[in-house]
């Protein structure tokens, strides 16, 4: 579990079906295992501390060479002059073959004239690991407050860097996540920062330009 600062539709990726975590996180994309739920709570920028911003069980994991090849996931490539939705694609990274160096597509991720922006590639590339899942919840700006206690119980606080918890620790959670049924592998609502997708992230702290 951990706090999303910016919730552009970018990191996590809702769309087209299948919930993506390919960028930002690095820690989480390298630890997270198939069966494991990522669970994504609002912050204070965003005004919805408390509020379940989207939750998503990994039931797939692959490179970014393999999520950049596969016809799958070709719609999560951005298209940067297209809908917002086209706009953050996180399909972003791959190494052509025989290369060791980073191609990152014009992106959320990039600089405003679309060259790769050194910050993103280093942090993003340094897990080369791509999180997929089919059984996801993604609320967005319907994002729904826990109930009271519930994460005083489980010991989840706002702060920086995720938290790990065992499952018998998040039954709780978990079965209140999973009560929202028209919420199950849907955009339930539209992302926070949705109507700024055209924004770069600059790779430092919460700014955007």
């Amino acid at each position: 579990m951990y706090v999303v600062d910016r919730d552009f539709g970018f990191a996590p990726n809702p769309f087209h079906g299948v919930c993506t975590l390919a960028t930002c996180k690095p820690p989480i994309r390298k630890g997270a295992r198939i069966g494991d739920w990522v669970i994504g709570m609002g912050g204070s920028r965003l005004r919805a501390t408390g509020r379940c911003i989207y939750a998503m069980k990994v039931t797939r994991t692959v490179t970014f060479n393999e999520y950049w090849a596969n016809r799958e996931f070709r719609d999560k490539r951005p298209v940067r002059n297209g809908s917002r939705v086209m706009m953050v694609g996180d399909n972003i990274y791959h190494q052509p073959e025989g290369e060791a160096v980073w191609q990152q597509l014009d992106s959320h991720h990039s600089l405003a004239d679309g060259s790769p922006n050194p910050l993103n590639v280093e942090k993003d590339t340094s897990a080369n690991r791509v999180l997929i899942s089919h059984n996801f919840y993604y609320f967005g700006l319907g994002a729904p407050s826990a109930p009271p206690g519930m994460l005083e119980r489980l010991g989840f606080k706002n702060g920086i860097g995720h938290r790990v918890f065992g499952v018998e620790q998040c039954d709780e959670l978990l079965t209140w996540i999973a009560s929202y049924r028209a919420a199950a592998n849907v955009v339930f609502a539209d992302p926070f920062d949705f109507k700024k997708s055209e924004k770069r992230y600059t790779g430092r702290g919460s700014a955007v330009a």
